[in-house]
């Protein structure tokens, strides 16, 4: 019985004449497959997507940008998500540790318990995800003031009414009804946040205008939408080329 011990794929990537040293994509794509159980059509597919990630490292590389793609199909999604639970863990950590002077107690007990939560969505998706998960993401800050109130509700504000919307515009697109079922079960709790959120920005503004549509429905977003705005919170950018973005 024959092994098909891997199949590779290698493309030379050249940015220019100056470059020092050619860059090279080289993607491992099954090693220890065997031979007889991968029929031309399994092989057809394994080889597009092999030639998706790396057509996806390329545009990366050839702009000169540093970036994670999320990659596509159920796994896409969970990293898409995954991608803003980090997010917004590590902007509610910042918040706790580094609690605004003019923030009232209720309100920290609230960010801490708020934390909790996404800190648990967080390790959940990295969990689901397993070897399949992106690599921990690293954000961006500088813009915000969390010494002020003000600063740091209208930033949580923002966050929480991206991630609802993020979900509601992506939970389409997963296959996978166990994996749609605990989507609904989290952003039914994102929801629960900005809500809250909203009403310390503006009282009775649970439920605007501005994120609810006349018939009582949520508004949502795309994946381009939400990582456009995520993107400018993250020093490592996050692309989603299979779903028309690439940071």
């Amino acid at each position: 019985m024959r092994i098909f011990r891997c199949i590779v794929f290698a493309i030379t990537l050249i940015w220019n004449a100056s470059m020092a040293a050619t860059p090279v994509l080289v993607i491992h794509g099954g090693a220890g497959v065997i031979r007889k159980d991968l029929t031309p059509e399994k092989e057809k597919l394994v080889r597009a997507d092999l030639e998706t990630a790396l057509t996806a490292g390329y545009t990366v590389l050839k702009s000169g940008g540093s970036s994670i793609d999320v990659g596509s199909g159920d796994l896409g999604i969970l990293n898409y998500a995954y991608a803003l639970e980090q997010l917004e863990a590590a902007f509610y950590t910042q918040v706790v540790a580094t609690p605004a002077k003019d923030m009232d107690s209720g309100e920290l007990q609230c960010f801490k318990t708020i934390r909790q939560h996404e800190v648990c969505h967080r390790e959940f998706f990295k969990a689901a995800l397993g070897a399949n998960a992106i690599p921990a993401l690293t954000p961006d800050f500088s813009k915000i003031d969390f010494t002020s109130r003000n600063s740091v509700i209208a930033t949580a504000k923002a966050f929480e009414d991206l991630g609802v919307q993020a979900y509601d515009g992506a939970g389409y697109l997963i296959n996978n009804a166990d994996y749609l079922t605990i989507a609904g079960k989290i952003v039914s709790v994102e929801a629960r946040h900005a809500a809250y959120i909203r009403n310390l920005v503006k009282f009775g503004d649970y439920a605007g205008s501005d994120v609810v549509d006349s018939n009582g429905l949520n508004k949502a977003s795309t994946i381009a939408e939400v990582l456009t705005i995520a993107n400018t919170f993250l020093k490592t950018k996050v692309s989603a080329s299979n779903y028309g973005y690439t940071a």
